[in-house]
């Protein structure tokens, strides 16, 4: 028995590590991460762990998700790279059913808090940078301050984060008046940070996120909702255009980019059009599993020869929709959307008004920010979803 305490407390005193170190290392979230799973896997009591996780559909659909990647090696010509996809892809078969077993809903807000004081340091580095207080560091530029990840993978999570301070602000009636002006300034200074870094899918998410928030503070408002959504978004966006040279230079570019297609296919956006189009080739060719899981880099490079050469070829077609239709067929794809299908579903079923509300913005987040990138893919943002998935849909009650 005492030795059952003492490991649970080792597990929640890691899983509180692991929230902070998530977003700033790689090396350190990996080194918690392998001592979480070999206590895990040494710690004896397996009939219990397998009940907690076969009991919970949504575990079932990643794991899953998983095995497709396995199943897809079965028509796979370069196993090489399918052995690297399958690789990336085992947060969803280890990971998130380990965590799932482990996390306790009385340490949600000590995961919570370790990961938002981690976005702080984030931030604060980044602002550092940009008011050139200290020169750049590792993936930071002045122009684009976010050193500890690239801002393809910062601005997403920076987005969910300004989300969690915002329903603590406006849906949290316990708030005292200094925890209130404390995270009333985190989320403004949150927000500025968005939008003098260049991370678009993120961006674009924010605005979905406000818009999310605006129905779940104005719960079964719909009307008034809508009508505050239509007010309030474009006024931030108009603000932020105005007042943020990056922004403004990021939206005429894309802009720009989209109209003249023909003559920006060498453009970020243009490029991510061009990936499209030729991946949708090759989806045509097998549609329902299609061409294995380590053989898209081949197949895409055969496709963009024949029609468009003088562009460069690609192992990644920045649409997570895109690159699962084409190396799983639409089988694959069904068993990706089940891993949400079922997160919102849990969701609903919550009678916790704030697990409901972060259950239900998490996957729609990502079903938005996924046609942009390959999210489930990058270490950051994929070890997120899954930190994040493991404590929200899980049934406390029955574990």
């Amino acid at each position: 028995m005492f030795e059952n305490l003492s490991l649970n407390k080792t597990y929640q005193y890691l899983l509180i590590i692991l929230a902070f170190l998530m977003p700033l290392t790689v090396f350190g979230a990996n080194l918690i991460i392998v001592t979480i799973c070999l206590l895990w896997l040494f710690s004896g009591n397996y009939k219990y762990k397998f009940h907690i996780i076969i009991s919970n559909k949504l575990i079932l659909a990643s794991v899953v998700f998983f095995s497709f990647h396995l199943v897809g090696l079965l028509w796979t010509d370069d196993l090489a790279w399918g052995l690297h996809m399958v690789h990336k892809m085992w947060y969803f078969l280890l990971l998130l059913p380990i965590l799932f077993t482990i996390v306790r809903k009385d340490h949600i807000r000590y995961y919570i808090t370790a990961f938002l004081l981690a976005i702080l340091i984030t931030e604060i580095a980044s602002y550092l940078v940009w008011f050139e207080l200290v020169a750049p560091f590792k993936h930071a530029t002045v122009q684009n301050p976010t050193p500890f990840m690239s801002h393809i993978s910062y601005n997403p999570i920076l987005t969910f984060a300004i989300y969690l301070v915002l329903h603590e602000i406006f849906l949290n009636k316990k708030l005292t008046n200094i925890q209130f002006s404390l995270y009333s300034f985190f989320a403004i200074s949150m927000t500025i940070n968005m939008f003098i870094t260049g991370g678009r899918a993120g961006q674009v998410t924010f605005f979905v996120m406000l818009s999310i928030l605006i129905f779940q503070i104005l719960d079964k408002q719909r009307i008034k909702s809508i009508i505050t959504i239509f007010m309030v978004i474009p006024l931030i966006f108009i603000f932020s255009y105005q007042m943020s040279d990056l922004f403004n230079k990021r939206v005429n570019l894309a802009i720009t980019e989209v109209i003249n297609y023909p003559e920006a296919q060498k453009s970020s956006l243009g490029l991510r059009i061009t990936f499209a189009l030729n991946s949708f080739r090759v989806i045509k060719e097998s549609p329902f599993i299609g061409v294995g899981t380590g053989d898209f880099p081949s197949a895409y490079k055969k496709i963009n020869e024949i029609n468009t050469p003088h562009l460069p070829t690609t192992t990644n077609p920045h649409n997570m929709y895109t690159l699962i239709l084409t190396q799983l067929g639409v089988v694959g794809l069904f068993s990706m959307i089940s891993i949400f299908y079922y997160q919102i579903k849990y969701s609903f079923n919550s009678k916790n008004k704030f697990i409901r509300d972060v259950g239900i913005t998490l996957p729609i987040l990502f079903l938005v920010m996924m046609l942009s990138d390959s999210y489930l893919l990058g270490h950051y943002t994929s070890l997120f979803f899954v930190f994040f998935s493991s404590f929200l849909y899980k049934d406390y009650e029955k574990s």
